[in-house]
């Protein structure tokens, strides 16, 4: 059942009541209307960079990728497997799927993304603060180790803190603003090998006390001002003038992005910086 909505203090719908489900059934239900694509978007980005990334390790084994804000391991799913976001949207909101029971959905889903997995795949870590949801991505096998914390108040587990020491990528798709330079900071410090961090932020949110992150960490951060991805449709029309308000404060030009309906977002690569 859909709960009622709530908003950020930038005006942004929150969707908590589907973030947390024991499936990801109303998650893909409640946001087929909105067109919700960024990881859509993500997709061919992260198995870019991990790709460069990969081709700097000097050694054999495959790069760890850590997912911020991993959900249900939907991001894990595009990475590692010959599917797409649409795919997903048609498998989770069939008329098939809707009748199984979680446990019977479960059993099939590790056989559909089994018969999916890429000869590529690399082991993925999700850290969320939905415990239902990232038990689920667990269950079917998107994940490697699943960790239900909130950094933003808590410090790491010694269990994520021993799986962020083998992360060689973060990446991010629908985070930012739910959490901050706290989060990055805690992770940051953990790491133990080179770590880049591949970041999709919406122009609504203010991103300057993460970079400061990533500059104290040693990470150099680059993004082409020029190049927008689409997010989501918005939820009505308060949601949308809150998101053009929010982006005109950040001295950005709304017109022909916000302005028009939807979300758009910006990619943040960060890299080490040149010793």
């Amino acid at each position: 059942m859909t709960g009622a909505r709530t908003t950020t203090a930038a005006g942004k719908t929150r969707f908590d009541d589907i973030y947390n489900q024991p499936d990801p059934r109303a998650y893909f239900r409640t946001l087929a209307p909105l067109q919700y694509e960024i990881p859509h978007q993500a997709q061919d980005v992260f198995r870019g960079t991990l790709a460069q990334r990969s081709a700097v390790r000097g050694t054999h084994l495959p790069v760890t990728v850590l997912d911020l804000c991993c959900s249900y391991g939907i991001n894990a799913a595009l990475l590692n497997h010959d599917l797409t976001l649409t795919d997903l949207y048609a498998h989770y909101t069939s008329a098939e799927t809707a009748a199984l029971t979680r446990g019977e959905l479960i059993e099939s889903d590790k056989e559909f993304y089994a018969s999916r997995r890429r000869a590529d795949a690399v082991p993925v870590v999700g850290l969320d603060t939905a415990e239902n949801a990232t038990r689920y991505a667990l269950e079917v096998g998107l994940l490697d180790e699943a960790y239900a914390e909130n950094l933003e108040r808590h410090p790491p587990s010694d269990g994520l803190r021993r799986a962020v020491g083998r992360v060689g990528l973060i990446t991010v798709t629908g985070g930012i603003g739910y959490i901050t330079h706290r989060t990055f900071d805690a992770l940051l410090d953990a790491t133990r090998v080179p770590v880049w961090v591949s970041a999709f932020v919406l122009r609504t949110v203010p991103f300057q006390q993460i970079l400061a992150s990533l500059d104290a960490h040693g990470l150099a951060t680059e993004t082409d001002p020029r190049r927008t991805y689409p997010q989501r449709l918005f939820s009505g029309a308060t949601e949308q003038s809150s998101a053009v308000d929010q982006v005109l404060k950040a001295g950005d030009d709304p017109t022909g992005l916000e302005a028009e309906g939807r979300y758009y977002t910006r990619l943040y690569q960060s890299r080490p910086r040149p010793a």
